[in-house]
């Protein structure tokens, strides 16, 4: 009988669709494991009758909607796992109530508002992951109770307020990520803090205190009536000061108009909000500049690879100064990565910028670019769902730049050489050396004098330079037939009239067969046009030559995440042993 399971454990699978809401009635059930599938929909209320329940993992599907409160209700609860979902809505107070809980895990999702008060309740908490997500706010007073904590992580979020001293008092905690926030303040000293990491802390420009982490020490505080005095007198020798300076200002600023730098003392600019990089540190941790770590050459400047003194590997793009362009490229995508945060789009660490010279320095990608694997033999074969999972992702992160912020962001050169891979070849949107940001709907368009990649540059963008978020997609799908058809869209073969969207549109739906990708003929479905047919709809709907013709990145989202459910299920129904 079922209701006697007591542990069940179906991860790793092709499971796709929402989770049934019958598991509630599974009452001895203990364990339940379901991570690493296709699973979506939001997590069934009824999962809180299960109250044996002692380890919950929900992880790395495609679940939705906001955490149901019922699961907090199950005070057994030992772990729960529900990192890289798409979960949303606020952390409810009720979560307090599970007082033998030992980890959590619900990072990578779209989980926003604060941290509730109640979690000082979970006094048995050692592992405790709310990274990449949207809270806000401060992390409260109540998280002193947790003293049992031995990993904290809160990176990635918008996390506001001084890091709270009663951290350096946690005797067991060894790993604490608070970097990419908005805090700000006194690093405090002693315990985790005294062996603590760089790359736990960047990404929050103000905070002070520790000259060995790269921060500024903190500015003394005047209390003293004396003091206020001389602040007074001080004062009134700034004004006089500002009132010569003003146009000894106003001559600097007409010689220096037409460039589009800034400079600070220290000739360091931090335009993101990240801990500064010097030139000397640059040069160092690329072997000054090394062909031998050389990763790439793009339009405005070099990318290579290094390694900082903290030991973090990275990618440092160094623009090219002689190029007017580049400083606008630098900007640009500052810009946009300082706005725009996505688990599949490349993340900035920090910058180094003054007059002469301009660098951005990235995560580093071991797996290197999509086109890469597309077009080298000396790649791994990717196959169809792998291929599918990067063009869902690249999709996600679109929808994203489109939707996701009060300004949209234009990639305007989206292409397979700018969708890197990490070490698990999830794929991250990268160079937004051209990107646009756009005030306005779907509709809206924007003049933009610098050109895309030919071959992926949307009509109306190449003709009269007016991008719009149609010509986003017109890319996308002209990259998506590039994928399935393993044909790039300069190569040789289309000459004249002919071009890769004319050349499937052509074979378009009786002959596929003749235009997909050799290297996918063996792991297509049967009938194989069940699964050709939509792939390629899909793209030839994408980068039709009209704009208004074009899907939007949204309903491109929820048609490739039909299709590929659809994959699925047909290869299960072939392979019911996968």
């Amino acid at each position: 009988m079922m209701d006697k399971l007591v542990v069940m454990y179906l991860y790793g699978n092709r499971l796709f669709g929402p989770i049934p809401e019958q598991f509630g009635v599974l009452g001895n059930l203990e364990a339940l494991d379901l991570h690493d599938n296709q699973l979506s929909g939001p997590i069934p209320y009824q999962l809180g009758n299960l109250s044996k329940l002692i380890a919950l993992d929900l992880s790395q599907n495609m679940l939705s909607s906001s955490i149901p409160v019922s699961l907090f209700h199950i005070v057994g609860l030992l772990t729960i796992d529900l990192h890289k979902n798409y979960l949303n809505g606020a952390l409810p107070d009720e979560i307090g109530k599970l007082l033998q809980i030992i980890f959590i895990d619900i990072s990578s999702n779209h989980i926003l508002g604060s941290l509730p008060g109640s979690f000082g309740q979970l006094q048995t908490l050692t592992d405790l992951n709310l990274s990449h997500n949207l809270l806000n706010h401060s992390i409260p007073n109540s998280f002193a109770n947790l003293t049992s904590l031995k990993s904290l992580d809160l990176s990635f979020n918008d996390l506001s307020g001084s890091i709270p001293v009663y951290l350096a008092r946690f005797k067991d905690l060894t790993t604490l990520n608070l970097s990419f926030n908005k805090l700000y303040g006194q690093i405090p000293e002693g315990g985790i803090f005294t062996n603590i990491t760089p790359q736990s802390l960047t990404g929050n420009s103000a905070l002070c205190g520790d000259s060995r982490l790269g921060f500024l020490p903190c500015q003394s505080n005047y209390h003293s009536t004396n003091n206020r005095h001389i602040l007074k007198f001080w004062a009134i020798g700034i004004v006089t000061f500002v009132g010569v300076g003003v146009m000894c200002l106003y001559t600097v600023i007409r010689k220096w108009k037409k460039r589009e730098t800034t400079v600070s003392s220290s000739g360091m600019v931090d335009m993101n909000n990240h801990m500064l990089v010097s030139y000397h540190e640059i040069v160092r941790a690329t072997d000054n500049f090394s062909e031998s770590n050389l990763l790439g050459t793009g339009t405005f400047g070099k990318v290579y690879k290094g390694q900082l003194s903290s030991g973090m590997v990275v990618a440092i793009k160094v623009l090219n100064m002689e190029l007017e362009q580049a400083i606008r490229s630098f900007d640009a995508e500052c810009n946009v990565l300082r706005m725009a945060r996505h688990r599949n789009l490349i993340r900035i660490i920090s910058t180094c910028s003054n007059l002469d010279f301009k660098a951005l320095i990235l995560e580093y990608m071991p797996n290197g670019n999509l086109e890469n694997y597309l077009h080298t033999e000396s790649r791994q074969r990717l196959g169809i769902l792998k291929r599918l999972d990067i063009l869902l992702d690249v999709s996600i992160a679109m929808e994203h730049l489109h939707y996701g912020h009060c300004e949209v962001v234009l990639h305007r050169d989206l292409k397979p050489s700018n969708v890197l891979l990490d070490e698990n070849m999830t794929p991250r949107v990268a160079d937004f050396g051209i990107a646009k940001l756009l005030f306005g709907n779907e509709n809206s368009v924007v003049s933009a004098n610098t050109p895309g990649t030919i071959g992926y540059m949307a009509p109306e963008y190449g003709s009269n330079g007016r991008a719009s978020m149609k010509s986003d997609v017109f890319s996308y799908g002209i990259m998506l037939l590039e994928v399935f058809t393993g044909k790039q869209p300069t190569d040789s073969m289309f000459v004249g009239g002919l071009n890769i969207r004319h050349w499937v549109n052509q074979a378009f739906p009786e002959r596929l067969v003749d235009v997909v990708d050799e290297n996918l003929v063996q792991d297509l479905p049967n009938p194989m046009d069940n699964f050709l047919v939509p792939i390629f709809e899909l793209g030839l709907l994408c980068s039709n030559d009209i704009p208004d013709h074009r899907l939007t990145m949204k309903e491109v989202v929820v048609t490739l995440n039909k299709i590929k459910k659809d994959y699925v299920c047909s290869t299960a129904q072939q392979d019911p042993m996968p």
